[in-house]
């Protein structure tokens, strides 16, 4: 009888996790895909709303900015 090839054991028992890894990595990734694309699913809805809440407080710091402009030059004629 010959002597059993334990090399060749433990390289079935390495390429055996590698495998159970590389699965368990993609069930990851594609879970977490999955947890983003619904939220961006969600997040859809609420978009508009929150663009025009962007838009109109963009408004707003601009009017501010112009305020202060005209303080500033104000200033500088009266100094």
């Amino acid at each position: 009888m010959g002597r059993p090839n334990y090399s060749f054991q433990k390289r079935q028992k390495e390429l055996e996790k590698k495998k159970k890894k590389e699965a368990k990595r993609l069930r990851k990734l594609e879970k977490k895909n999955a947890d983003v694309t619904d939220a961006v699913e969600g997040d859809t809805v609420e978009a508009g709303a929150v663009d025009t809440e962007v838009a109109a407080g963009a408004e707003t710091v601009e009017s501010d900015a112009d305020q202060d402009q005209d303080t500033t030059s104000g200033e500088a004629e009266a100094g």
